[in-house]
């Protein structure tokens, strides 16, 4: 019989993350205009505050009906209830996944808070080369994307067959 994976990582990631994500966004806010935008890598990486009303990469930003909000926020809890929930199916004896899945709650958590505060998500991590720029995104966003990459990764490991010692 195997041991129960332990909340703990999925607490000390989540509030980890929500914690830096909401600081760094306040930082933006208390620092920056609305689109004002501050180059750090001349070429490659600016600091722009920007808000998204929609989901990933503005999918739904022109939807500002309260049923997009009612859509955002159900995602936000489902994605928690299925993590909280499965926990113990999720996390099986692989030790990245827990790791993973405290990542992603943690986004969830900070973007969903975002939200509820301000009706928008607040974006500013800009990266591009020349013209070409990747949607700006945030800390939240940035741990969803680690924490989808470790889970897929421990899935993958935890389904590869073990090697007779």
């Amino acid at each position: 019989m195997s041991a129960r994976p332990s909340f703990l990582p999925l607490i000390l990631w989540g509030i980890g993350v929500v914690a830096l994500d909401q600081l760094t966004k306040w930082l933006i806010q208390a620092n920056f205009l609305l689109h004002e935008s501050r180059e750090i890598v001349p070429g490659l990486f600016s600091l722009t505050y920007i808000t998204n009303t929609g989901a990933a990469f503005g999918i739904l930003a022109g939807d500002h009906s309260t049923l997009r909000m009612i859509f955002f926020v159900a995602i936000a809890a489902i994605a928690l209830a299925v993590i909280i929930l499965g926990w113990h199916q999720l996390c099986g004896e692989q030790r990245l996944i827990p790791h993973a899945l405290g990542l992603i709650a943690g986004g969830a958590v900070g973007n969903l808070i975002d939200r509820l505060r301000f009706g928008a998500v607040v974006d500013f991590l800009d990266f591009y080369v020349q013209n070409h720029h990747w949607p700006a995104f945030n800390v939240a966003d940035s741990a969803i994307c680690v924490g989808v990459g470790l889970f897929l990764l421990g899935s993958l490991l935890a389904s590869r067959p073990q090697r007779a010692q």
